[in-house]
């Protein structure tokens, strides 16, 4: 049983007799995308963990690509209907839509078991542990025989709009060069599914020796690494031309 984003006014709070709840069925797996409290907040999803597992997209509050314009969201690519129920309820409507992109993309939206979202934006739940990570939405049930507590939260980021699945990849960079120089650093992967845009990994003050190290919620799966670019620039013209550049980058895939 899929709960998508469950409803929170009238529900949460309530005995599990009223509400959806873990003993419904064999495996029930729940997908919280409007989870603040209704009241200031108009939020219209459950917050408490209900389920064998919960998934808490971009922290199951507020989805990414939901605080658009008024205009420019009603009048959207989905037409001017979707779009005026999108901009009254567009995270709790997130759920639906991120359950129809899982069906077509079964290794997209790992859910990583974490104490909260800040902790995941960390990194402090990365990798995978051995068992692996179940996988939001449609083939969330691949993972039933996997649970080994009673409520498992589990966090993920979005893409802001349709296709909305990312992969998540640690990068770290060892930094070559003469002397420290004020800028940014950028990684783009590339692999045999295909390459992902540049990521910034560090801003500001770059030090040749130090390693610098930044989660990155790639648009695509990789797949197989075949190549790294490094790209670094200043943040201002320096007539002194200074040079910078990688002496190491390791790639960690979240999976495995």
């Amino acid at each position: 049983l899929s709960g998508l984003d469950p409803a929170q006014p009238y529900f949460q709070g309530t005995p599990i007799e009223v509400r959806l709840d873990k003993s419904d069925a064999d495996f029930v797996d729940i997908i919280h995308t409007d989870s603040a409290p209704t009241i200031p907040n108009l939020g219209f999803g459950i917050r408490p963990a209900i389920g064998h597992i919960d998934f808490y997209p971009n922290g199951g509050e507020e989805m990414p690509g939901c605080d658009k314009n008024a205009v420019s969201q009603i009048v959207d690519l989905d037409g001017i209907w979707e779009g005026t129920r999108d901009f009254v309820a567009c995270n709790h409507l997130r759920s639906y839509k991120y359950y129809s992109d899982s069906i077509i993309y079964p290794d997209g939206f790992l859910g990583y078991s974490c104490a909260s979202y800040d902790v995941f934006q960390e990194g402090n739940c990365f990798p995978c542990p051995e068992e692996g990570c179940p996988n939001m939405g449609h083939y969330a049930d691949k993972f039933k025989d996997k649970v080994k507590s009673d409520f498992m939260k589990l966090y993920l980021n979005t893409g802001e709009v349709k296709d909305f699945p990312l992969w998540r990849y640690k990068v770290t960079v060892t930094l070559s060069g003469k002397r420290k120089v004020k800028g940014y650093v950028n990684v783009a992967l590339y692999g045999s599914g295909g390459n992902t845009k540049q990521h910034q990994i560090s801003e500001g003050t770059l030090k040749p020796d130090n390693t610098y190290t930044a989660y990155i919620d790639a648009e695509i799966n990789v797949g197989e690494i075949t190549k790294v670019k490094f790209l670094w620039n200043n943040n201002w013209i320096n007539p002194t031309l200074p040079k910078l550049g990688a002496a190491t980058i390791t790639v960690e895939v979240g999976e495995n």
